[in-house]
């Protein structure tokens, strides 16, 4: 099957699954919403389809769909909780839900998120779940940064991400393994449904870890200077708020956070770094501040609130 082949096979899965839910579909809005090597998305009205990585474990997937099955009220629910086949890759069919507007960064619902994730983190995990993968994913980036071969810019990521405990480069079990967490956490795992309120998507990263590192990519823009002061504030004033138990109810949080923060801003700076190099180009100013923060993360020890897994 080539890559060419499953676009247009998906359309036609998601056509119809659309039609099934809504024999009087007018048919209007489609398209494709993301095409990418860890999965490709498409819409047909009011459902989408996602075609998760190749070589996904299809048991694995299936508890993550039961459990957001099981978690309506946080998570945005699959229309079907068993994954279906196509060229060999998983497909979830989902209700379309608004994503947030990355044109209008001041309508940021931090508030809600936060609430969202503090809902997550309080819920035992209604199925069995394997690891959250968020750990995994920050690896894959410094795995594809390494095999650039010598670049200027990878020396201090690199850096970086030697000084992290073995636990943050995914080469020993998390510390915690029972807390429920998304596992890749950012504004753009966020829709709203039909009654205005918002929901988390895409489960693909869904299991048992530190529940830190769900709030560790905001944490991270706000050490980098990318989010500001406010913004973080309304984020973690909330997430408190609503009982989340990730960092302390008061003081500082940094000795929990650190870490994550620490591993989110590697993965970001070694992202920005291939996509660079593949755009042939160096990397811009946004770029490299998180680039210069893996320089200033180097040359300080992390804090960690985490005794070693045993």
């Amino acid at each position: 099957m080539t890559a060419d082949a499953l676009l247009p096979d998906l359309a036609a899965r998601v056509r119809d699954m659309a039609h099934s839910r809504t024999p009087a579909c007018r048919c209007g809005a489609t398209g494709t919403l993301a095409d990418r090597p860890d999965g490709t998305v498409v819409r047909h009205e009011d459902t989408v389809a996602k075609a998760h990585a190749p070589g996904a474990d299809p048991v694995a997937l299936a508890r993550r769909l039961a459990a957001a099955a099981r978690l309506p009220d946080v998570f945005l629910p699959p229309l079907d909780p068993s994954p279906a086949g196509l060229h060999d890759r998983a497909v979830t069919f989902w209700p379309y839900g608004v994503p947030v507007d990355p044109d209008d960064p001041d309508a940021a619902p931090w508030e809600a998120v936060a609430a969202l994730l503090a809902r997550l983190h309080r819920t035992p995990a209604p199925v069995p779940l394997p690891a959250m993968r968020g750990p995994a994913g920050a690896a894959r980036a410094v795995t594809r940064l390494r095999a650039l071969g010598p670049v200027p810019a990878a020396g201090p990521v690199l850096r970086a991400w030697a000084a992290l405990p073995p636990w943050a480069r995914a080469e020993a079990p998390m510390p915690d393994r029972t807390t429920l967490c998304h596992g890749d956490l950012h504004l753009g795992q966020l829709v709203r449904v039909f009654d205005g309120s918002w929901r988390l998507i895409d489960v693909d990263d869904l299991g048992v870890g530190v529940p830190a590192w769900d709030l560790a990519r905001p944490a991270a823009w706000y050490a980098c200077g990318l989010l500001p002061r406010e913004e973080w504030g309304r984020f973690l004033g909330a997430y408190r708020a609503a009982g989340g138990p990730a960092v302390p109810g008061d003081g500082d949080p940094w000795a929990v956070l650190d870490v994550p923060a620490r591993a989110l801003t590697v993965q970001t700076a070694a992202r920005m770094i291939v996509k660079a190099a593949a755009d042939g180009r160096h990397p811009d100013e946004v770029e490299r501040s998180v680039i210069d923060a893996c320089a200033r993360m180097a040359a300080v020890p992390p804090r960690s609130a985490h005794a070693p897994a045993g």
